[in-house]
C-alpha cells in the first residue's frame, strides 16, 4: 500500500496560482487513481479533482473546472494539482487520496469513499 505526502500549499491573493505536490511511497503507484479533495472546519469534506492510473482521465468539480488542472508523473511517483485564478472560497486544507480499487464509473472517482490511502493534507489561503 503506498502512503502520500501532499506539499505545495501555503498563502495567496486571490487570482494567484499554487501547485499542489502529492508524492507518493511505495511500487504499485501507477496502479493508483488519485482525487484532491479540500476541507474547511466545520464543513464536510469536498471533491476537487481525479486523476485515473494511467493519466488518461481526469475529472474536476464544477467549482473548479477551467481553473484547476490535475496531472500525474508516474515515473516520479507524483500527482500535481494546478491551481489557477484562485478565489478566496478556496481556502481550505487540500488532501489527495488514491484508490486501487477499479472505478465503476466516472462518479466514483468523486466519492470520498471510494480511496482507501489519504494524505496529512496542506492547508490553501487565498487572500481577498
Amino acid at each position: 500500500q503506498v502512503q502520500l505526502v501532499e506539499s505545495g500549499g501555503g498563502l495567496v491573493q486571490a487570482g494567484g496560482s499554487l501547485r499542489l505536490s502529492c508524492v507518493a511511497s511505495g511500487r504499485t503507484f501507477s496502479s493508483y487513481a488519485v482525487g484532491w479533495f479540500r476541507q474547511v472546519p466545520g464543513k464536510e469534506r469536498e471533491y476537487v479533482a481525479a486523476i485515473s492510473s494511467s493519466g488518461t482521465y481526469t475529472y474536476y468539480a464544477d467549482s473548479v473546472k477551467g481553473r484547476f488542472t490535475v496531472s500525474r508523473d508516474n515515473a516520479k511517483k507524483t500527482v500535481y494539482l494546478q491551481m489557477n485564478s484562485l478565489k478566496p472560497e478556496d481556502t481550505a486544507v487540500h488532501y489527495c487520496a488514491a484508490s486501487r480499487s477499479p472505478m465503476s464509473s466516472s462518479t466514483s472517482y468523486g466519492r470520498s469513499n471510494a480511496y482507501e490511502v489519504w494524505g496529512q493534507g496542506t492547508q490553501v489561503t487565498v487572500s481577498s
